[in-house]
């Protein structure tokens, strides 16, 4: 449970109802963050369709290194719902749990490709304070993914950012994602 309790009964706005029951129908159960970000309406249609923005197959960026930068930007933010979350998602998009428990070293793993090194130094540079990111960072990351892709690539780290900052602000916890779907552990830190 999180610091902010939401009854069962809350009575969220009328126009995001049908939409929470068919999550409720597809999950079994509203994760505590969606219950959360539903208390206020608006915000949780610009923060879905911004998801849906970025979660797109035609993205200049695989599933999988998508899930992986959601996933190390949860560790960095200590989110531990998002951690579990993207983690399961990144499994479930070809990531080997070997590469999940090598994220937090991905600078020194071989599991990793250089396009994949580029992008998780890139994402941690600018989830942390004091942004400064080097020129040779970007030619990397202009080289694997093209200016489109540095773009993604920073708003992916945004959204991901406000995500786990919001619920690890709220005291979220992990809700067994990657246990109930694959049998193991998310890589917490």
């Amino acid at each position: 449970m999180s610091f902010v309790d939401t009854p069962e009964n809350y009575r969220y706005a009328w126009y995001l109802r049908p939409v929470l029951a068919l999550m409720r129908r597809r999950l079994r159960v509203l994760p505590e963050p969606v219950r959360l970000w539903a208390r206020l309406p608006l915000a949780f249609v610009g923060f879905q369709l911004m998801n849906l923005a970025l979660e797109r197959k035609s993205s200049p960026l695989s599933g999988a290194l998508r899930a992986l930068i959601r996933t190390r930007i949860a560790q960095l933010n200590s989110c531990h719902f998002c951690i579990d979350l993207n983690a399961s998602h990144a499994l479930d998009r070809g990531v080997s749990p070997e590469q999940l428990h090598d994220l937090i070293g991905f600078r020194d793993s071989p599991r990793f490709s250089e396009a994949e090194r580029a992008a998780l130094a890139y994402v941690e540079a600018i989830t942390g304070t004091g942004i400064e990111i080097d020129q040779d960072l970007i030619d990397r990351l202009r080289q694997a993914f093209g200016d489109d892709g540095i773009v993604e690539l920073a708003a992916l780290a945004a959204h991901q950012n406000l995500s786990a900052k919001f619920n690890a602000a709220l005291g979220v916890p992990a809700q067994g994602f990657c246990m109930t779907a694959h049998g193991i552990a998310a890589p917490d830190r």
